[in-house]
């Protein structure tokens, strides 16, 4: 058995914002929100995304119409899992126990 890293990306939605800062702010409160009881021990980031041109790293945020789509990052420690694919469902089944209906993706995990 061994203990891994698991990294999920989140699509989060926010409605009636100004800005694509407050956006963020709200987006991460939320999710820390629903977290907190449960499952505090999840890392809750703002996602980045590299310039296809460029290469710069820019925040995962799009507004339209005062409504921002902010792709989140969620970062746990699986104990003690059987393989990378077990420390995968227990990460998802834990974080999305916390965050239903809200669509989760694995994008990395890594053994510790």
């Amino acid at each position: 058995m061994a203990d891994y890293h698991v990294t999920l990306e989140s699509a989060w939605i926010v409605k009636d914002v100004r800005s694509v800062d407050d956006a963020i702010g709200i987006a991460i409160s939320e999710a820390g929100k629903r977290l907190n009881p449960t499952a505090k021990f999840v890392e809750v980031e703002i996602g980045a995304t590299s310039c296809p041109n460029c290469e710069e790293e820019l925040n995962n945020a799009l507004m339209v119409a005062q409504t921002a789509l902010v792709g989140l990052t969620l970062d746990m420690k699986v104990f003690k899992a059987e393989s990378p694919q077990h420390a995968e469902r227990i990460a998802k089944a834990t974080i999305g126990r916390a965050l239903r209906e809200i669509p989760l993706q694995v994008i990395e995990v890594i053994e510790i």
